[in-house]
């Protein structure tokens, strides 16, 4: 009953650890699968080390949490040794950046073998210059980068998008002219920050960060429901899950499943398979056969 398919990729059930959230190593990334994702994201990484921001790097906020991370990460030939653990029980999905088209194709080939398909990070809202959302803001560059990947790589490419722009569509259409087979909507909003009252200073060292949690839920949900109306590619919703509700609005607005993240700081791995059950109580009660029925049901 819950069992999707993305890029044809068969999934257990709509739910995906996002990327970021526990996702550097075979560890983290196998717990999430035995806790009850239908598939995992890693944490994004590119062709060298990168330690990213100092931190503080997360603050809450009412609604969620701004985080200044930096696409810290270990390299992709440290991920490759983690992605060689996996178990393979769920799709895996590797998140990769890199500054240039070229650089995007090579981190993206360098894996192609160890995971079902790329997704590629155009989006971070504060990423070191010339990368994530620099370039996911611009549909020319948008295509420029999907293309090389494409190129490059076999396996399916999932772009990732940022909500930080004037139209959604025209991205996602760059997106899916330049080959991608599939988009993720949407990366954190913002920049956005916090000040401390007693220093009178920016908590987060990077001063800015992006925006994650259940406040960004209504901005996710628009994007994908336009998107879902001017491109032919398969959507998979991010921002602000936290509950089966929240994950049949993403259904019913055009995606194919969701990605989970902010969720999991709070309320633990478990979190996917409570999803899980409430969605499968949700479809009994509504007498739903397949989610493949409830994709799209709000443009009806």
């Amino acid at each position: 009953m819950l069992e999707t398919e993305i890029c044809q990729m068969k999934m257990r059930n709509p739910t995906a650890l996002a990327a970021g959230v526990l996702g550097s190593t075979a560890a983290s990334l196998n717990w999430a699968a035995r806790s009850g994702a239908g598939a995992v994201v890693t944490k994004s990484f590119g062709t060298e080390p990168n330690k990213g921001y100092p931190n503080p790097t997360t603050v809450e906020v009412e609604g969620g949490i701004i985080n200044a991370i930096g696409l810290s990460n270990p390299g992709v030939e440290s991920i490759q040794a983690e992605l060689k653990k996996l178990e393979g029980n769920v799709p895996q999905i590797a998140s990769v950046y890199g500054s240039t088209p070229e650089e995007f194709a090579s981190v993206a080939s360098q894996v192609e073998n160890l995971v079902d398909a790329l997704e590629l990070n155009v989006s971070c809202p504060h990423a070191m210059e010339g990368c994530g959302a620099s370039i996911g803001q611009d549909p020319e560059l948008t295509h420029q980068f999907v293309k090389a990947v494409k190129k490059k790589v076999d396996i399916p490419v999932i772009a990732k998008l940022t909500p930080n722009v004037t139209d959604i569509v025209e991205i996602a259409q760059a997106a899916e002219s330049a080959g991608a087979d599939a988009l993720t909507l949407i990366n954190s909003l913002g920049p956005g920050m916090r000040i401390d009252l007693e220093t009178a200073h920016p908590i987060l060292s990077n001063r800015f960060g992006g925006m994650s949690g259940p406040a960004i839920k209504p901005i996710a949900l628009r994007c994908v429901y336009q998107a879902y109306q001017n491109v032919k590619i398969p959507i998979i919703g991010v921002g602000g899950v936290t509950n089966h509700q929240d994950l049949v609005e993403f259904l019913y607005s055009g995606a194919r499943c969701v990605q989970i993240g902010t969720a999991v700081m709070y309320h633990g791995l478990e979190v996917f398979q409570e999803i899980a059950t409430g969605l499968e109580k949700f479809m009994n009660e509504k007498n739903y056969q397949t989610v493949e029925e409830m994709v799209g049901l709000a443009h009806q």
